[in-house]
């Protein structure tokens, strides 16, 4: 599955080198191309030794977050407006998130699409909601393009992309 993703991952800084040994004379990690991912492996020369006790193996390629990568750490709350947290001037307290919005760390420039399903599927992966075949609720999904519920290959989650670049990543939830 190969997706371009430079403008969804650039605000992490995923963009910049990444450290690693060259292999085989192939550029070194620092020169990859991660605008389209997955990131692919370098090629390595064929080797024509018939006796493996005569060949050495060659080093593993592996993709790793560059260094001082920051964490993500994304909470989807459904439900929760910008009204009801003490942060914004509501009810609910919640004192961490208030401490980090002192320190001028205040993300409230997000569309909703006013339902939850395709909400959740746009903030996933960065994507309008349509493109990732929400186009409502998933009960309400139809054959339709655009209103399938089903997420396609050419929309690949954050989670994804993150994984693809070196990140350990995780959910949880329901």
């Amino acid at each position: 599955m190969n997706m371009p993703f430079t403008k969804s991952l650039a605000a992490f800084g995923l963009l910049a080198a990444f450290c690693a040994a060259p292999a085989y004379g192939q550029p070194s990690t620092q020169s990859l191309d991660r605008t389209v991912l997955p990131i692919a492996e370098p090629a390595y020369p064929a080797s024509t030794e018939l006796d493996v006790r005569k060949t050495q193996p060659p080093p593993r390629f592996e993709v790793t977050a560059p260094k001082n990568a920051p964490n993500v750490m994304i909470i989807l709350i459904d439900d929760l407006g910008f009204g009801a947290p003490t942060t914004f001037g509501g009810p609910i307290p919640t004192p961490t998130l208030d401490k980090l919005a002192k320190t001028g760390l205040r993300y409230n420039n997000f569309h909703t699409t006013a339902l939850c399903s395709p909400t959740r599927v746009a903030l996933k992966s960065g994507r309008n909601h349509h493109t990732a075949n929400a186009g409502s609720i998933m009960e309400t999904a139809t054959a339709y393009p655009g209103n399938t519920g089903a997420i396609p290959n050419r929309v690949a989650p954050l989670a994804e992309m993150l994984r693809l670049n070196g990140y350990s990543t995780a959910a949880f939830g329901k």
